[in-house]
């Protein structure tokens, strides 16, 4: 295979990954993206180049991938877009490069059986550390087809990567059986490769249409203030017109019949003392709003902070003042606010890399940092989910903050700690009018799928909507334009298998993964051990 062909092969790949990509992509198409660059390691292979080689196709796939479809982070920063697709393309080929030293080694077909598993055991780490970033985990790609993917609630999304990866390693060994003087010999891959796509989605389809919600009403009213991320929202001398701007919203569907009132991420952007909360005018412009409907709650998002105590230690991420030398923590955080005095707040875990987050060692891309406004540099963080309850009736609901939804397993705690909505608050308005506050909207459907949750999704720049246990999408608003939406949505308390068992699925991967690499590493090493014999002998 020239150099030519195998350039435009991994090209291919890359432009199917994209072209397959939510939300206007062609999902289907991502059951073979992996062909091109399958073809290219099977040509290394027979060939006994080296592992190396396949670097540079791969990472080129990737690159075409990454940047064609996440590159709307260039908005927020030009170098942090740049870092992030590099970065990730790079993590990708490394990924990609171990499976192709696995398959050089392993006989027959086995070593293409380390592709998914090495795959998914990146995908689960990768949800874990200081660089998390998700947004490509390949279970996302069906969000927009989610009548095909009903079955999450068993599997999650890593069910999905691997639905995508068993398909393509089909596809490719039809490929290589292929042969014009006897076609048959590809019939069984591709029959096999038709059935397990077919069957899933048939099976999906029927559950889809099957499904009936159990009639657990909660009135929500969502409210969608619209203030420009960049020039107005966190400007100190706008904080209390900010608010009276989401009242004013709010107030004409806000009645007695109202059980909640979603507001996005940092709608009170001002910076809150945590202690003093009940003081700061906004808060109490809000409670007075809620008077309209006094059993009602207001879940919203805030920019908070909190002194630590002479006696207490200090977080991690604690910042020194260095006048008065006490210590203190920023937070991105959800609350939950009543007409009276109750206040109870969730810590954003999920931190965005390079924005709220910048791990030490890795100190060199403080450069590279994404720059979007308010606060920014490593905040404080809470460790564990915490629900919000609603203490005059026990009812939970989960608050999920940016893209915190993005992360299933994640979620899933809030739901086996007894939440029954989730209620997604965020700020997608970094990014303009592109594709990326409506990928983050589309995803919110996965999460409803694998729990079985409704789910209220109030964006400060669009898209605010509901989201019902099937995953359809109701009243989504336009970008960039002020609303307020109510609908009467079901709860539920019901754990689906995922939920309970979380991403059972990578965990299984990880311990294959050394199997397959200490295996292949014990054939590397006998091929070495007979060359050395015959240029002693």
């Amino acid at each position: 295979m020239s150099l030519l062909k195998k350039l435009g092969l991994a090209a291919l790949s890359g432009l199917l990954f994209t072209l397959a990509w939510p939300r206007d992509g062609f999902a289907p198409l991502i059951f073979i993206a992996f062909v091109p660059l399958l073809l290219i390691s099977y040509d290394l292979k027979k060939s006994k180049a080296k592992t190396m080689q396949i670097t540079l196709f791969a990472y080129i796939a990737f690159v075409i991938w990454n940047a064609l479809t996440t590159y709307w982070v260039w908005f927020s920063s030009p170098p942090g877009g740049v870092a992030a697709i590099v970065l990730l393309s790079l993590f990708f080929t490394i990924v990609y490069t171990a499976f192709q030293f696995t398959y050089k080694y392993l006989p027959g077909n086995w070593g293409l059986l380390s592709l998914p598993v090495y795959w998914i055991a990146f995908e689960k780490f990768h949800l874990g550390w200081d660089l998390t970033w998700p947004w490509l985990t390949l279970g996302n790609v069906f969000s927009e087809y989610y009548t095909w993917i009903q079955w999450y609630e068993y599997t999650g999304v890593f069910g999905g990567t691997t639905w995508v990866f068993v398909i393509n390693i089909l596809v490719f060994i039809a490929l290589l059986k292929f042969d014009k003087a006897n076609v048959k010999k590809a019939i069984a891959p591709v029959f096999i490769a038709v059935t397990l796509i077919a069957i899933p989605v048939v099976l999906s389809i029927v559950r889809y249409t099957g499904y009936t919600e159990k009639s657990k009403p909660i009135n929500v009213l969502v409210v969608q203030p619209n203030i420009d991320p960049y020039n107005e929202k966190f400007s100190s001398g706008t904080y209390v017109q900010q608010t009276q701007k989401f009242i004013n919203l709010a107030q004409p569907l806000l009645d007695s019949t109202v059980d909640y009132v979603i507001g996005p991420e940092t709608a009170l952007s001002a910076g809150i003392e945590e202690d003093y909360i009940s003081e700061y005018t906004e808060v109490k412009l809000l409670r007075k709003m809620l008077n309209a409907s006094p059993h009602a709650l207001l879940v919203t998002g805030a920019s908070t902070y909190r002194f630590y105590k002479k006696w207490e230690t200090p977080s991690e991420t604690a910042r020194k003042d260095k006048q008065q030398g006490y210590y203190f923590d920023h937070y991105n955080t959800a609350l939950q606010i009543d007409s009276a005095k109750d206040v109870q707040y969730s810590h954003k875990s999920k931190l965005v890399p390079g924005v709220e987050r910048m791990p030490t060692w890795a100190a060199f891309l403080e450069e590279f940092a994404i720059d979007l406004g308010g606060m920014s540099g490593s905040l404080g963080r809470d460790t564990l989910q915490h629900v919000f309850e609603d203490k005059a009736t026990g009812f939970k609901i989960a608050p999920s903050i940016c893209y915190e939804s993005v992360y299933g397993e994640y979620m899933g705690g809030f739901v086996n700690k007894g939440a029954e909505l989730i209620f997604i608050i965020t700020n997608d308005g970094w990014w303009g009018n592109t594709p990326g506050h409506r990928q983050h909207c589309s995803y919110a459907r996965l999460r409803a799928i694998e729990s079985r949750r409704s789910i209220a999704r109030s964006a400060n720049t669009g898209i605010s909507c509901f989201v019902n246990q099937r995953g359809d999408i109701s009243q989504a608003t336009e970008y960039w334009v002020p609303a307020a939406i109510k609908q009467t949505i079901n709860a539920n308390s019901e754990l689906t298998f995922y939920t309970l068992h979380g991403d059972y699925i990578a965990r299984v991967c990880n311990w294959l993964l050394l199997g397959f690499l200490g295996w292949a590493i014990g054939l590397r090493v006998m091929v070495w051990r007979n060359r050395k014999k015959v240029k002693v002998n």
